[in-house]
């Protein structure tokens, strides 16, 4: 089986994220935690969480990038029982019961994302509009002869939607104005 795990190529999630996820952390979209948030009104740095953060489990914080590893069943369990203690504790879930039913659907979908051989990255962008979050996922497949060492060794080699046109990287942080 396969799941995903926060990776930190450099030190640039401690400067987009307020909470950075702890490397190797075990990680999941997260795409909740912006269920009922208006994405136009976020600070800079949640913007960023929502835009590209996959959620570091244990830590709660942010990751641009989680990479698919080997798991067991027993660390698909642990898991779903760490992220329904994290959404009792820190997201206000009304019991055990009902928060491992809402982890174990998080986890599912973090699995459905684990097509792709082991090692590989994965990179996320949600975007909202008419009430919905939308979430886009990359593969990043490293060039021949590179290892894990340098973000800048990799190559973007598959896309599930089309790219986001209307992306500005320049202005993804900028807080909005207000009229």
């Amino acid at each position: 089986m396969k799941l995903l795990r926060t990776i930190a190529l450099d030190a640039s999630d401690t400067f987009v994220f307020d909470v950075p996820a702890e490397p190797g952390d075990w990680a999941v979209s997260g795409a909740f935690r912006f269920c009922d948030r208006d994405p136009e009104k976020l600070s800079a740095k949640d913007r960023s969480a929502f835009r590209s953060g996959f959620l570091g489990v244990r830590s709660w914080g942010g990751s641009t990038l989680a990479q698919i590893v080997h798991a067991t069943e027993d660390d698909r369990r642990m898991l779903v029982e760490l992220l329904a203690r994290q959404l009792v504790e820190r997201f206000g879930a009304p019991d055990l019961a009902t928060a491992r039913l809402a982890a174990e659907e998080e986890v599912a979908f973090a699995q459905s994302l684990c097509t792709h051989p082991i090692s590989t990255l994965i990179a996320v962008h949600r975007s909202a509009g008419d009430g919905e979050v939308r979430e886009s996922f990359r593969r990043l497949q490293l060039k021949k002869g590179q290892g894990h060492g340098k973000a800048f060794s990799f190559m973007e080699v598959e896309d599930d939607t089309e790219p986001d046109s209307a992306l500005n990287l320049a202005n993804m942080s900028r807080e909005p104005s207000h009229r």
